[in-house]
């Protein structure tokens, strides 16, 4: 999950930076998909040099893209966003989503390897 942190996040990044550059936006809020792009990056690459913290930084990162995903898209309905801001809010839900699928595939994954460990086996 560290390395999907890693790629979601340079992801979002190269959107943010994208978007703000052809729409020629002075604004910062072109860039939060790179602001929190950078965030999932840092997580990840954390994640890497600490295993220890990976469940906990996973977690986190996880509750960051349900924020992210439940904020853009509430962003893109309450201001009924167009152009470049609506693309921008679509791809950060879309990668956000993607992400948060993926970690609660993973968490499940984990959790039933857990629970088959502690099974003893009848042999």
């Amino acid at each position: 999950m560290a390395n999907n942190s890693i790629y979601s996040g340079g992801l979002l990044i190269v959107v943010g930076v994208f978007i703000t550059i052809v729409s020629d936006s002075g604004s910062a809020t072109s860039l939060i998909p790179a602001f929190i792009g950078a965030v999932f990056v840092v997580i990840g690459l954390v994640a890497r040099a600490k295993p220890d913290w990976n469940k906990h930084l996973m977690h986190a990162a996880a509750a960051i893209a349900l924020l992210g995903v439940v904020g853009s898209l509430g962003s893109a309905i309450g201001r009924s966003s167009t152009g470049w801001a609506l693309v921008a809010q679509i791809t950060t839900i879309v990668v956000l989503g993607v992400f948060l699928v993926l970690a609660i595939q993973s968490f499940r994954a984990a959790r039933l390897a857990r629970e088959a460990e502690a099974v003893p086996s009848s042999t």
